[in-house]
C-alpha cells in the first residue's frame, strides 16, 4: 500500500495479486491537479488495482452483475470533497489496450481519470455521456503529461 497525505488528504494505492506502480508520485500529483481542474478537492481517495476474478467478485456481490468490466467506483463524496474507493482490474486494462491499439500506461491513465470522473458527477450511460467522459478522459490524460 502506497498513501499520499497532504493536510487532510489521503491517496491510497493498492495492490491485490497485481504489480505494483513503481514510481506513484507522478499519479498522485496528477490526481490533485485532475480534482482541481474541475473545481473540486480530494478528501480520502483509494485506488484498488486487481484481477479479473477480484473485481468480478465485487460486480456480483455488489452490483448483481456476472460481467468482467476494466473499473468499479464506490462513491463517498460530499459536496466538492472528493472520496471514494476505485477498484480497477490490471487484467481489463491489458487486454482494452490491446483492443484499442494504445499503451498500457495510456490505458490505466483513462481507466483512473474515468473513475475520478465518476466521482465528479460524470456519467457514462447515454450516449451523450459517453462522448463528454471519453473527451473529460482524454483532456485529463494529457494533464498528465504536462509537468508542474
Amino acid at each position: 500500500m502506497l498513501t499520499f497525505a497532504k493536510n487532510l488528504l489521503v491517496i491510497d494505492f493498492n495492490f491485490i495479486d497485481v504489480p505494483p506502480i513503481e514510481n506513484d508520485q507522478p499519479f498522485l500529483d496528477w490526481l490533485l491537479r485532475v480534482a482541481e481542474s474541475e473545481g473540486y478537492s480530494l478528501s480520502a481517495l483509494t485506488y484498488i488495482f486487481c484481477n479479473d476474478q477480484y473485481l468480478l467478485g465485487l460486480n456480483q456481490t455488489y452490483l448483481s452483475h456476472d460481467t468482467l468490466t476494466d473499473i468499479i467506483t464506490f462513491d463517498y463524496v460530499e459536496g466538492t470533497s472528493v472520496s471514494g474507493d476505485i477498484f480497477i482490474s490490471v487484467d481489463r486494462l491489458k487486454e482494452n489496450a490491446a483492443i484499442f491499439k494504445v499503451s498500457f500506461e495510456e490505458e490505466r491513465l483513462r481507466v483512473m481519470a474515468h473513475g475520478l470522473l465518476h466521482l465528479m458527477g460524470y456519467k457514462d450511460k447515454t450516449t451523450e455521456d459517453q462522448l463528454v467522459m471519453s473527451n473529460k478522459e482524454n483532456e485529463k490524460i494529457k494533464m498528465f503529461h504536462v509537468e508542474q
